[in-house]
């Protein structure tokens, strides 16, 4: 396959804060981009060199955007399928539409990691109040009933205790054609592994992160994560036979359950950069968001090695907690730590503002400063 060159033109479906970051690491190595997103502002478009502002199922644009770019890429995987399969007609797309439709339908997702043999959380697709009380028989409870489509950040998610064993409240409350039953899994830590593949198979593997959420949002992600060294193995193991079954071109960021026997179990896949790998823009020999673009752009992928430990610390709106902006002086006088703004206007509770690294000599000293962050969060 023919390289897409640096000069050359790379197109972004989604206007987010991924696609900023993407855009800003391949401006180093001279692309140029043109971001695609249905809304009137974005973080990504203040940085790009052209902004296409329609609806993603408006395919004159859509021709026209695959008309201005070498190649095309996912900043989220909530596009709509048809968009992404109109564009593959017309223009290179990394990742592709089959891939899009694994990993943005938990049903597709679970059934594709069950037909390759990659453990994961044993579940059952429902249709019916009927089906669902027959999978709570079968899994039992607790357990978490969830939508089949656009769910993430815990949303469109049910947990159903003892007192739900024929589902019905929850069925009922999530409103849905379509769901899966989980059973509940009782694991020790959440963890995370993100795998570069170019079109003609090379891969590289991230260090894997170890996660910690606050209501079902990623709070931070610690890296060396905190596991032995075969569990680390495993995971970058089953990322890349994942990266190599799916023929990702691009990232694939899998998110795992680590148990109390360090059995580890796959709870979800999303084929682009992901939250729990931004500790790379710091810490590593080259960032998630430069190797995504060398991987798309079928580019020699650099060895993503950990230079010392970090810590990522996502800054919600909360943070803001009502002021203009928070107390940013104090914060950064925090030895090593990193700011990193995305640029989104309104902070608004729950929402992704910004991110911190936060880099020193020990995972216990790492630790030590993302206290003295929460601190400062908690006290405004």
């Amino acid at each position: 396959m023919t390289p897409i060159l640096p000069g050359s033109m790379i197109g972004i479906l989604g206007g987010g804060q991924l696609g900023r970051m993407l855009i800003l690491a391949g401006r180093c190595l001279g692309y140029r981009f043109v971001v695609y997103d249905p809304g009137s502002s974005s973080a990504a478009g203040p940085v790009a060199d052209k902004t296409i502002q329609a609806d993603y199922l408006d395919f004159t644009a859509l021709r026209a955007f695959a008309d201005a770019v070498d190649v095309i890429t996912l900043e989220f995987e909530g596009i709509p399928l048809e968009a992404v399969t109109f564009l593959q007609q017309h223009a290179v797309v990394r990742p592709s539409a089959d891939v899009l439709s694994i990993c943005q339908n938990r049903k597709q997702e679970k059934t594709f990691l069950q037909a390759n043999g990659i453990p994961c959380v044993p579940f059952a697709v429902i249709q019916s109040e009927q089906e669902l009380a027959a999978a709570v028989k079968e899994l039992g409870t607790p357990s978490v009933l969830k939508t089949a489509c656009w769910g993430y950040d815990g949303k469109g998610q049910i947990k159903l205790a003892d007192a739900d064993a024929d589902g019905a409240r929850a069925w009922r409350q999530l409103d849905v054609r379509e769901a899966i039953l989980e059973q509940w899994v009782q694991y020790k830590m959440e963890c995370s592994a993100i795998v570069a593949r170019r079109p003609n198979g090379a891969t590289e593997v991230f260090p894997v992160a170890e996660n910690h959420h606050e209501h079902h949002i990623l709070d931070t992600s610690l890296v060396p994560a905190r596991l032995p060294e075969k569990v680390v193995k495993e995971a970058h193991a089953i990322a890349t036979e994942l990266a190599h079954k799916l023929a990702v071109v691009g990232l694939l960021a899998v998110e795992f359950f680590v148990t109390a026997d360090d059995e580890l179990l796959v709870n979800e896949m999303a084929p682009r950069p992901h939250n729990s790998g931004h500790y790379s823009i710091d810490a590593c020999t080259v960032s998630q968001f430069e190797q995504c673009i060398r991987a798309i752009c079928d580019m020699p992928l650099q060895p993503a090695q950990l230079l010392k430990p970090v810590a990522m610390v996502n800054l919600l709106g909360d943070f803001w907690q009502g002021k203009a902006q928070p107390d940013w002086p104090t914060l950064l006088e925090i030895p090593a730590v990193k700011l990193h703004l995305y640029d989104k206007g309104e902070a608004r509770k729950g929402r992704k503002m910004a991110h911190v690294n936060v880099l020193g000599d020990s995972v216990e000293g790492v630790l030590r400063a993302v206290q003295r962050i929460k601190h400062l969060e908690d006290s405004g």
